[in-house]
């Protein structure tokens, strides 16, 4: 399902009866922004797929800096029950 110079040929000159000679520059260059800013987007939308971790690697990540922060509340906790009995 190609296009052929021919249909080519007849695309661009309903373009050029519909759109007249002034605007075929502006709508050739909105078009070609409009495809750029579309191919950015999709780029950028892969490169953040690739850069999430896998949510395994996430829930492990969660579950150690919780058990980082009961670890050192529970620690505070015991220093400060020891300072309490030396001031006694």
């Amino acid at each position: 399902m190609r296009l052929g110079i021919g249909e080519i040929v007849v695309v661009l000159a309903l373009a050029l009866l519909f759109f007249g000679p002034s605007k075929l520059p502006q709508l050739g260059n909105s078009l070609g922004q409009a495809i750029k800013s579309f191919k950015k987007g999709l780029s950028s939308l892969h490169d953040d797929v690739e850069a999430e971790p896998a949510p395994q690697q996430q829930t492990k990540g969660l579950a150690d800096k919780i058990e980082d922060g009961a670890a050192s509340k529970a620690n505070a906790v015991a220093s400060r029950g020891q300072g309490s009995d030396s001031a006694s």
